[in-house]
């Protein structure tokens, strides 16, 4: 099991941030959070990657037990994380080949002299997310699209266990959108993939691979399970006190306002 929180609650002073989170993801799973703004997405997340820790209940994280063991770097270096947020933290002089790079020392530029082999892993994710073509051009200049498939070339850099990647479509124009999925959907069915956590607010991004999903609202698990059991017309309505209708098409589910 890579992810176990159990009646997990989050307090900020005064403020109930996250109330009583149960959520398991085994080895090999991928599963969509799913939250509209202000469901408490970011503090979860947070808190898997060791920023927060819980107020009460356990959390256990690729077996570091939160309050029990040293976490920090030790657990952060297997998750991959991948948030339009980090776009901002890199020098506009790297190219992409060297954000990729970063990724082995987790750092922010590179400042140590990668090894061959490194240079062979950054070159091999680079062609698998369609990146090479553009290794040697400035990060700052590249599409929107363009940086984020570099951002997960760059978590994959460490063999993460987990990859997290928070709302990677934001900011993308349709075409740019589905380019980026099917990268994400080829990654996904690899053998050795990571678990994924994707996260989203928008039901039309939901790929078939991602078989699990996890509706957070209000800071509380309001549904948990399977992502086709889960994402329909009738918990969706609940979920937003709105009637709205979910259709299938291509085993992706779309959304509409019920008349």
């Amino acid at each position: 099991m890579v992810l176990d929180l159990v009646d997990v609650t989050l307090r900020r002073d005064k403020t109930l941030i996250l109330q009583n989170i149960n959520w398991q993801i085994e080895q090999g799973e991928h599963w969509v959070l799913y939250g509209l703004n202000g469901s408490g997405k970011t503090a979860l997340l947070d808190l898997i990657n060791a920023y927060n820790f819980p107020t009460s209940g356990t959390a256990t994280v690729l077996g570091f037990e939160f309050g029990k063991m040293y976490l920090g770097e030790e657990l952060r270096k297997n998750i991959g994380f991948v948030s339009s947020s980090l776009q901002q933290k890199f020098y506009p002089t790297d190219n992409a080949f060297e954000v990729v790079l970063s990724g082995a020392f987790a750092s922010i530029g590179l400042y140590e002299t990668p090894t061959d082999e490194m240079r062979e892993k950054a070159i091999g994710l680079l062609e698998a997310l369609g990146c090479i073509r553009y290794a040697n051009r400035e990060y700052a200049t590249l599409s929107q699209g363009e940086k984020q498939r570099v951002l997960i070339a760059r978590a994959l850099m460490a063999n993460p266990t987990i990859l997290i990647l928070d709302e990677p479509t934001n900011g993308l124009d349709f075409i740019a959108r589905e380019q980026l999925l099917e990268s994400i959907e080829r990654l996904a069915t690899k053998e050795d993939s990571p678990s994924i956590i994707y996260v989203t607010h928008h039901v039309e991004e939901i790929l078939p691979v991602f078989t699990k999903t996890l509706l957070l609202k209000n800071g509380e698990v309001f549904a948990s399970g399977q992502t086709n059991q889960i994402i329909t017309s009738d918990i969706l309505s609940n979920f937003f006190n709105l009637p709205v209708h979910v259709h299938w098409e291509d085993n992706r589910p779309y959304l509409v306002k019920s008349k």
